[in-house]
């Protein structure tokens, strides 16, 4: 199954992500099949750039958009619908 997800980059504590398209359970610091994007959450614009044609595609392909990056996409308007919420992971009581 083909995801579309962020890939970190950067150095510690100055995050870049870049938006790349590969398969689910493929290394995301591995090869991945395109690049479709990149995005800086630590600028003071949190810019954003994405190429909304190449989504566009993949996601007629069937690929997958993770909940950070369809957030992203209905923000740029690249797709029509709701932002969701993503999946979160909760701290467990230790006694």
């Amino acid at each position: 199954m083909l995801m579309i997800r962020l890939a970190r980059r950067g150095k510690k504590n100055k995050p870049f992500y870049r938006v790349v398209v590969s398969e689910k359970a493929r290394d995301l610091y591995g090869r991945a099949l395109e690049i479709v994007g990149h995005y800086d959450p630590t600028s003071s614009t949190k810019e954003c750039v994405l190429d909304g044609t190449r989504i566009r595609y993949w996601l007629s392909k069937g690929a997958q958009a993770s909940p950070t990056v369809h957030n992203l996409l209905v923000g740029q308007k690249i797709v029509e619908g709701k932002k969701i919420q993503g999946t979160t992971k909760k701290k467990e009581n230790k006694k």
